[in-house]
């Protein structure tokens, strides 16, 4: 049997497969430490289930429009102009059955063959490969610790070329938890009107968990012709802690959120209909919540930065955003005689029972990332067996 060729270039999720296996020894009685996870461990608030319950009772469970239904998206466009100074109207939404989803749409919608994304390295596993599913060409722009993660808008300039069609942005990111702030945000948005057939993609899933006093704030909002090149990603998951709801949105001038509307209607249609009721509730009455988590995993941020640090041959940078802990053990590795970061992982994984990803799927080689949404006791029993699997 004969598979597409797009296939063979890709390869599963690593973030997916490393909490696959940490699911798999816990299944068979394995005490495992678990730092993979890629969503909070709090339960979505009552009132949001509660609109979800009140839609199915109405039987509110048929299709709806392809992008979305049209009081979700006039929800989103208040959240927008709300929150981040950005005024959308509905025709320039397309609601997905998350963001992962939204994203695969902007780059289905934009990249033609040959075509090349300039991704910002340490980078989310899946932005390669959606590329390369699109049939287009990743080129990576590397980010250094001392800089915190954020890109020289000098080199930035270099890497671009008449090749380069998208520019993608993450911010808050993962796996660094690196924020831009407005002034680079201006410096870059400089550079991207300057090129005439460039356009940004922003991924703004995390922009709720941005940490000591900081302030978030979308490329979209430094400039109207900034916003008319930008496709804003965002998502209900990790603000309201819905990930397996599956809700995400992307607002764009209304050429691409058409092309994105189009591909979506070939693909899952629309997203749950109940789900897009009970994210109505969610993005007009947010009450508390999103402060409360964000206060929360400020905490044990500081937890798991400050327990990472204490271990030998191990260096972590502290995180503006995102829930995760990018630490660099390539110390410990060469201390331990471990050939690279995968038998590292396999090592904490089988002889000290705590779940981690490898840098390498982020393009950090070294590196681990470390997930700091769990609860402070399981951070705490984490860390002291990693100091145990380190010393053996």
């Amino acid at each position: 049997m004969r598979l597409a060729d797009r296939v063979q270039r890709i390869k599963p999720s690593a973030t997916i497969a490393a909490a696959t296996k940490a699911r798999q020894l816990r299944a068979q009685g394995v005490d495992i430490i678990d730092f993979t996870v890629g969503e909070p461990d709090l339960d979505t608030p009552d009132f949001i289930k509660s609109a979800a319950v009140e839609a199915l009772q109405n039987g509110f469970t048929k299709y709806t429009d392809p992008r979305g239904m049209l009081p979700l998206r006039e929800a989103i466009c208040h959240k927008l102009a709300r929150d981040n100074g950005l005024t959308y109207n509905p025709d320039e939404i397309v609601v997905s059955c998350g963001a992962k989803q939204a994203l695969y749409n902007a780059f289905q919608a934009l990249i033609n063959p040959g075509d090349q994304v300039l991704i910002f390295s340490p980078y989310w596993v899946s932005y390669p490969d959606m590329v390369l599913l699109c049939d287009g060409e990743p080129v990576f722009a590397r980010t250094e610790p001392k800089m915190g993660f954020k890109p020289d808008p000098d080199q930035l300039r270099n890497l671009l070329s008449s090749r380069v069609k998208v520019l993608l942005i993450n911010s808050p990111c993962n796996p660094t938890g690196s924020v831009w702030d407005r002034p680079l945000l201006e410096k870059v948005a400089e550079i991207v009107v300057s090129w005439r057939d460039l356009i940004v993609i922003s991924d703004e899933v995390y922009e709720s968990l941005v940490y000591d006093g900081k302030e978030f704030a979308s490329i979209a909002s430094i400039a109207p012709e900034v916003k008319e090149r930008t496709v804003v990603v965002n998502a209900l998951s990790k603000t309201f802690s819905m990930t397996g709801w599956r809700l995400g949105y992307a607002a764009a001038p209304k050429p691409i959120a058409d092309a994105m509307a189009k591909v979506q209607s070939q693909s899952t249609t629309n997203p749950t209909s109940f789900v897009q009721q009970a994210a109505i509730r969610a993005l007009l009455e947010p009450g508390f919540f999103p402060q409360e988590m964000r206060k929360l995993y400020q905490k044990r941020r500081d937890q798991m930065v400050n327990g990472l640090n204490n271990l030998d041959g191990v260096h972590c940078p502290r995180p503006e955003g995102a829930f995760y802990a990018f630490a660099d053990f390539r110390c410990a590795l060469q201390e331990m005689g471990l050939s690279d970061d995968i038998e590292l992982m396999d090592h904490l994984l089988t002889k000290g029972r705590v779940a981690t990803v490898a840098g390498s799927a982020f393009g950090a080689p070294g590196w681990l990332r470390l997930s700091f949404a769990v609860r402070e006791e399981l951070i705490a029993e984490g860390l002291t067996r990693l100091q145990n699997s380190l010393g053996s």
